[in-house]
């Protein structure tokens, strides 16, 4: 028996509406800086508390990444949990531990961390003051293509949980499968044996032709196998700024000290100043124009930028060519702006406070 399936229109309709409402549910959760005051913690089955600043479960929805802010209490340990997505962590308050596939990695204020996926983790907390991060995952990604899926085990001991889902070894031949056996193994071997913490003491800021000092957090520059997202941190110094630019894709901001505002809009010059502090986080959209300026006279400002970087970017440049996919002013309006990072006396580059 044959069935008929119809739409009941055509399909450009159908396409035309899906795009209007995508666009216009998009627009309606947009925020420009999510101030750390909108961010409500709630106690969850996990033994933590988890705050949204930018998800779905929030009400914020977005595309690429999300962004969660996490808090452990002394004496806690959480319950052990894996997911199809990656995640990376950084902390801005407390010490306390995180356990990878039964590695357990201690931290403090101002390290980072990068979950793998598929990872059995969980979190502990053994000193005297709760311990908070911010979590950055590729889950909203995950699940517009159908792959997010995630796994609580309670409070199963480590060597009773199964492994990470197995894969085929490469195998010899010249045909277009063993090709594909013998790649993805490659890409699997280099997955699993990736760097996991950043020290916050390891950090060497450096000066940059935009008028800040910035380093690596967490990317494949310094031995990170993540899924796409790179976080770095920069510094800029009282009242100066960060040159302007743009870019597609989302870039995220957490402040982590100081306070200053944003220049956005879809040109250089009439769009608007949106203020920040310590503790917010800047949310810039697509393909805006923006520039990060330090209001505060006296002190810098540090954040740490996160975006979606191999997997999504890397897509985009053979999607987009000749599109080009990061533009700045000419050299010599950059450096008017940004002007010269080595006349600013950067302090020693001391661990975050909170709050």
């Amino acid at each position: 028996m044959s069935v008929h399936t119809s739409t009941q229109t055509t399909h450009y309709h159908v396409q035309k509406r899906r795009r209007a409402q995508f666009l216009e549910d998009w627009r309606a959760n947009h925020r420009t800086v999510v101030a750390l005051e909108d961010v409500p913690m709630r106690e969850t089955e996990r033994g933590s508390r988890i705050g949204v600043y930018v998800g779905a479960d929030g009400d914020r929805t977005t595309r690429t990444m999300d962004a969660l802010a996490h808090e452990i209490d002394p004496g806690v340990t959480t319950t052990v949990h894996r997911h199809s997505w990656d995640a990376m962590l950084f902390v801005v308050a407390g010490r306390g531990w995180i356990e990878i596939d039964g590695h357990r990695v201690a931290y403090g204020p101002g390290d980072s961390l990068h979950i793998p996926a598929w990872a059995w983790h969980r979190g502990g907390n053994d000193a005297g003051e709760t311990v908070r991060y911010l979590s950055f995952s590729s889950e909203p990604l995950l699940e517009t293509m159908g792959m997010a899926i995630i796994e609580d085990a309670g409070h199963t001991p480590v060597a009773e949980l199964p492994p990470r889902p197995p894969y085929s070894a490469g195998r010899d031949g010249s045909d277009p499968y063993a090709a594909r056996l013998r790649r993805l193994a490659r890409d699997q071997d280099a997955r699993r044996s990736g760097r996991l913490h950043t020290d916050w003491d390891e950090l060497e800021l450096r000066n940059t032709p935009r008028g800040t000092r910035t380093t690596f957090l967490l990317d494949r520059a310094i031995g990170y196998q993540a899924s796409g997202i790179t976080m770095a941190m920069f510094e800029i110094g009282p009242g100066r700024a960060q040159s302007m630019h743009r870019h597609p894709g989302e870039a995220w901001l957490y402040v982590v000290e100081g306070s200053g505002e944003s220049y956005l809009g879809p040109e250089p010059e009439g769009g608007d100043r949106h203020p920040w502090k310590k503790g917010d986080i800047i949310v810039v959209d697509h393909f805006l124009w923006h520039q990060h300026i330090n209001t505060d006279p006296e002190r810098t400002a540090k954040v740490v930028r996160i975006h979606m970087f191999d997997s999504l970017l890397e897509t985009m440049r053979a999607l987009c060519d000749p599109l080009v996919l990061f533009e700045e002013p000419p050299e010599h309006i950059r450096d008017a702006q940004a002007g010269d990072p080595s006349t600013i006396e950067w302090p020693s580059v001391t661990r975050p406070t909170w709050p």
